[in-house]
């Protein structure tokens, strides 16, 4: 069965890292978008980074730019975003998807991150 299970989260004062992984099992790994998204609750989710099938392309919100890095082992069937110069408004529950369109679109349970002093 199709499994997504985000790791990695915690507490952390500005100015930390973190990093998320994400473990994939039940599908062909490789040939899937992986998305890193959060969301704050009662707000929408946002997208943070994708990173393209063979990990040759990368995409970042603007709010992540220089402080996120998104990769991907596919030999491990696992996704990573490396957290850096974390901010209090980086607090968010995050989110692994896996997506190669249509139907084909994969959710984790998400990892809770919280920035504070």
């Amino acid at each position: 069965q199709v499994q997504l299970v985000e790791s990695g989260g915690g507490l952390v004062q500005p100015g930390g890292s973190l990093r998320l992984s994400c473990a994939a099992s039940g599908f062909t790994f490789s040939n899937y978008f992986i998305n890193w998204s959060r969301q704050l609750s009662g707000k929408e989710r946002e997208l943070v980074a994708t990173i393209s099938s063979a990990g040759h392309t990368t995409k970042y919100a603007d709010f992540v730019k220089g402080r996120f890095t998104i990769s991907r082992d596919n030999a491990k069937n696992t996704a990573y975003l490396q957290m850096n110069n974390l901010k209090v408004e980086d607090s968010a529950r995050y989110y692994c998807n896996a997506a190669a369109g249509g139907s084909y679109d994969y959710w984790g349970q998400g990892t809770q991150v919280t920035v504070s002093r």
